[in-house]
């Protein structure tokens, strides 16, 4: 695969999450201290207000400034790459302009937040989207979350039609997906792995990128895995994975975010503190995470450490 667009596309994408201070504002030092380590631990790319990111609850304001804070704390061979969502097909297109002024070397677009449109809808969305700005695109399919479904063939056509759109993040958690977009597509577009739990059989699939929610608390470990994966080594990849994967499939939780900020926090970043309607996780469900969290640091295999790593 070549061509710089493409290349946008590959490695490790950490979906960050957004710190709150106790009065509920955006905690910008600590979103910038935590990118910097990111950064510093294997992260080829930062992703600004996605899911993870609770997107959905900053406002336009916010998103300009979280987009701001990861440009300017990380170095320029780390890309930050902005989630674009809206209610309105306007209002995503307006968030593709703003992050583009503040810095971003890609887009992260997603289908419409409520409304699930048709397949005609849903490709007039994406197209107007991307139109509104001349940055490397990646489209989120992810049919379980907003109801909507691209499949290859729709892809290909948007490809077709739409210079920039160069990437999809497949969500659909269905690894035969993969293989029917490298099959359909080829070359055309980068296949990135949306759903943490996915990645082992989407990377043996054909996949060349992560975009990764327990990546904000193990950088180095999911980095390592990454590139186990894809060096064609599947006996330490497993072994890896099958460590990793109690922690791994938090990301495919309802509750996503509660858990992977309580991990998150616990590995010294943020606090579990989330904006309504979500609620922190309760005593019974916050001491769940919490025990599958101890009992993985406690079985941590030698190849989970990139300090010791090959």
């Amino acid at each position: 695969m070549t061509g710089p667009d493409l290349a946008v596309w590959s490695g490790l994408h950490v979906a960050v999450v957004t710190p709150f201070a106790r009065d509920g504002t955006i905690d910008h030092p600590e979103l910038v201290r935590h990118a910097r380590w990111l950064a510093d631990h294997g992260a080829d790319a930062l992703v600004a207000g996605g899911s993870l990111g609770e997107g959905n609850a900053l406002s336009s304001d916010e998103r300009r400034s979280v987009v701001r804070d990861l440009v300017g704390a990380v170095p320029g061979t780390v890309r930050v790459v902005a989630a674009v969502a809206a209610t309105t097909t306007a209002e995503a297109a307006r968030q593709a302009r703003d992050a583009r002024e503040e810095g971003a070397r890609g887009l992260l677009v997603l289908p419409p937040y409520v409304y699930r449109g048709d397949r005609r809808e849903t490709s007039a969305h994406f197209a107007t989207v991307i139109r509104a700005s001349d940055l490397p695109c990646m489209l989120y399919n992810n049919p379980p979350a907003y109801g909507t479904d691209v499949p290859p063939e729709q892809l290909l056509e948007l490809v077709t039609e739409l210079p920039n759109l160069t990437g999809v993040k497949e969500s659909s958690g269905d690894v035969r997906r993969v293989t029917a977009l490298r099959a359909l597509l080829g070359d055309r577009v980068a296949v990135a792995v949306g759903i943490d739990d996915a990645l082992y059989e989407g990377v043996r699939s054909g996949a060349v990128g992560w975009v990764a929610g327990l990546a904000n608390a193990f950088p180095g470990e999911s980095a390592t895995l990454l590139r186990y994966c894809r060096s064609g080594d599947p006996a330490r990849a497993f072994e890896l994975y099958r460590w990793f994967l109690p922690l791994l499939r938090m990301d495919a939780d309802p509750k996503f975010v509660q858990k992977i900020k309580l991990v998150t926090a616990e590995l010294g970043f943020g606090t579990p503190r989330v904006r309504a309607p979500r609620l922190e996780l309760t005593d019974g469900e916050r001491e769940e995470v919490l025990v599958v969290l101890r009992d993985r640091l406690a079985r941590r295999p030698a190849s989970a450490d990139p300090a010791r790593a090959p």
